[in-house]
């Protein structure tokens, strides 16, 4: 690595800030997204919840029956979209807790949602990763990877990044006019764990400079806009592993992770994107 890079991640990480719990007791969380006003919505798979966390640190169970929900991403509508395994379903809740069914007969693991409306999703069971358009038609747009897991846009959302979570490669797509996916690519090189064959790369968010940051066995994995590995925000201390990643806040610079039974956050110099208001 070499040492500008090194540099690069030395100045997102602020003196005195470290990993805070802020939510604990759960089964398995997931799928962290913030909507407009700074909140963080997480899911706990395995109880069928959706929670809502404050900035200030209050919490609250949002959704009682989420069918197994995982992924989570608001919209440009205001609504929170997500993974409804249990059901085979993307849907989308508006703020009194009330869904839509978006697509239906699909099995999905993570989302991502434009600022037209329009949806990216994997499906790691089939090998695939589908798009949905704003007007609701559905088409697989990749086929091949592994088990294609977490996924981002890029701030001027032209480029759509996912990991495959048995493989050590992040893939870079160009965005088509249309939705579709063009010039895949190998962006970047994971780091694996001592005596794994694969990092076990799930969940991932990207900052408003374009940089994404992959949440894996070791920690945050974090690559910089040319696919260069900047380096490893260290896992939270007593965590087995990072499931997923988001920024959240008013001004959406507080990083938090989802771990196992918990959720963290801590402070660093970078701010996130909202999907839905496109790039500044």
């Amino acid at each position: 690595m070499t040492s500008v890079v090194v540099l690069l991640l030395a100045g997102l990480l602020i003196d005195g800030q470290n990993w805070e719990v802020v939510s604990q007791g759960h089964t398995f969380t997931e799928g962290p997204a913030a909507d407009l006003a700074g909140n963080l919505y997480y899911t706990d798979v395995f109880k069928s919840k959706i929670h809502r966390l404050t900035p200030e640190g209050k919490s609250e169970v949002f959704i009682d029956q989420a069918y197994g929900a995982n992924g989570l991403m608001f919209g440009p509508d205001g609504r929170l979209y997500a993974c409804q395994n249990g059901k085979k379903q993307i849907v989308a809740y508006d703020d009194k807790g009330e869904f839509k069914v978006i697509a239906d007969g699909v099995l999905s693991n993570d989302l991502v949602v434009n600022r037209a409306g329009g949806i990216y999703f994997t499906d790691p069971v089939n090998h695939q990763i589908w798009y949905i358009a704003p007007g609701g038609e559905k088409k697989v747009v990749d086929k091949g990877m592994q088990y294609p897991n977490g996924l981002v846009l890029s701030p001027d959302q032209g480029t759509l990044y996912v990991v495959d979570m048995k493989d050590t490669k992040l893939w870079a797509f160009r965005v088509e006019a249309d939705g579709t996916l063009g010039l895949k690519e190998a962006f970047g090189d994971l780091r694996v764990p001592e005596g794994r064959p694969d990092v076990g790369a799930d969940g991932m968010t990207i900052d408003s400079k374009g940089q994404i940051y992959v949440a894996t066995q070791i920690g945050l994995q974090v690559f910089d806009t040319q696919g260069r590995l900047v380096g490893v925000i260290d896992k939270p201390e007593g965590a087995a592993w990072l499931a997923n990643a988001a920024f959240a806040g008013p001004e959406l610079d507080t990083l938090y992770v989802t771990a196992s039974t918990k959720v963290f956050k801590r402070k660093i110099n970078a701010k996130g994107v909202r999907y839905f208001e496109g790039a500044k």
